[in-house]
């Protein structure tokens, strides 16, 4: 168990994960990517390939890709394995982090257990996302991201614009349908936008980790109590446009909601993401030293939206009159899901100890996905699992990992 000293950073960090839990790596001054000029701007060397303790002398290249609304984000490649054999047709893989962290999540653990680098191992070529607001995306092309209008955005902005830029981007260097990886707000994020159509023409399967759609049994505690707490107008929530999870203003507010009896605050893991079955200690120290990532206190008040109306809508502005404006109608309006293609080959992975993307929501997601053509679609279930496992777990590689790309070789 863990002291409420050495949890002060990881509880600014898990505190506010509303549909999430993940991490970015430790930095280091290695330099061990290459930059590439190709249809793209690069960022100067202080991308993830060149923070990135981990790499271990896997070819990185860093790319720059502007949404249609002007926000510039960091995109990383790993075009080949440890060993090379570096092709100009191999299948591109792309992955999606979750919220309050950025494409590090695929790279924490050692190399023959982390998702990006097992895939290029195995003869992908893997890309990797990061989403506004995030260490290496905090750009725009008239926008300083001390501007509160840099932090205008929810989850739909991701669905609208970062998605859609990315998986294009991919498409253009690549000339391939992508393979979609998405763990917890990166399933929220893909599945919304296939439900409207978006990006399935580019996209040629997609596998969804601890799924997030609906989120009405949602059983931690603090989760919960931070939901609550987001749902209504920001400026009385904080006053603030960027959450920040190492300012002072969300130290203030974890100290209220580490008040409540119902809080274990001196074990957050557990406490937020259910009883993880298999993280490695060293995994897990370095986890301990990272720094979180900001969002848009915007987007958390989304996510809370979620939470308490039990539906997957758009942003709800607050009242009639302004949802009128934005949407043309009273409410905003419903993702429906049940629109996603059938025959879009889909793989779903969710855990038995999950308390983010608990078992009956994810239930309800699949009756959503009931028409799916029977040989597109593959559901696994994994008892022992929370949410971290998939991502962080050192037997993640060979009960997840491999069905993966199997799942991929079939379609």
């Amino acid at each position: 168990m863990m002291s409420l000293r050495a949890s002060s950073n990881l509880a600014a960090f898990l505190a506010l994960l509303v549909v999430t839990y993940s991490h970015h790596a430790l930095a280091s001054s290695r330099r061990l990517a290459e930059t590439t000029n190709d249809q793209a701007t690069t960022t100067p060397p202080t991308g993830l390939c060149y923070d990135a303790e981990i790499m271990h002398g896997y070819k990185c290249q860093e790319y720059d890709v502007t949404t249609s609304d002007g926000y510039i984000l960091s995109l990383q490649r790993f075009p080949e394995g440890k060993t090379g054999g570096g092709g100009s047709n191999k299948q591109p893989v792309l992955l999606q982090h979750g919220v309050l962290v950025d494409g590090m999540t695929w790279l924490l653990n050692p190399a023959n257990q982390s998702l990006a680098l097992i895939l290029a191992d195995n003869g992908y070529d893997v890309w990797i996302a990061n989403t506004r607001g995030t260490r290496f995306s905090r750009r725009h092309v008239s926008l300083d991201s001390s501007n509160p209008d840099f932090w205008d955005w929810t989850w739909d902005a991701l669905v609208a614009h970062d998605l859609p830029a990315t998986i294009d981007f991919v498409f253009e260097q690549t000339g391939q349908k992508v393979h979609y990886i998405g763990h917890s707000l990166g399933t929220l994020v893909a599945l919304t936008s296939f439900s409207e159509g978006k990006q399935v023409d580019k996209v040629k399967s997609a596998a969804l980790l601890s799924p997030i759609a609906y989120l009405n049994h949602m059983t931690t505690a603090l989760g919960v109590l931070a939901a609550r707490a987001f749902v209504g107008e920001i400026t009385t929530i904080a006053g603030f446009a960027e959450f920040n999870p190492k300012g002072e203003p969300v130290a203030n507010f974890l100290k209220v909601l580490c008040l409540d009896p119902q809080v274990d605050c001196f074990d957050l893991i557990t406490a937020l993401t259910g009883k993880n079955c298999c993280l490695n200690t060293s995994t897990v120290d370095l986890f301990l030293k990272n720094e979180p990532q900001s969002t848009a206190t915007k987007n958390l008040v989304h996510l809370a939206q979620t939470i308490r109306d039990g539906r997957l809508a758009k942003y709800d502005y607050g009242s009639a009159d302004f949802n009128q404006e934005h949407y043309g109608d009273s409410q905003p309006p419903v993702y429906n899901l049940s629109n996603i293609p059938h025959d879009l080959p889909l793989f779903l992975s969710y855990g038995g100890q999950d308390s983010l993307s608990d078992v009956k929501d994810v239930e309800k997601l699949l009756d959503n996905l009931k028409l799916h053509d029977v040989d597109k679609i593959n559901i696994q279930y994994i008892e022992d699992f929370a949410h971290s496992d998939f991502i962080l777990g050192t037997t993640a590689k060979d009960i997840v990992y491999n069905q993966i790309m199997a799942f991929f070789k079939r379609h």
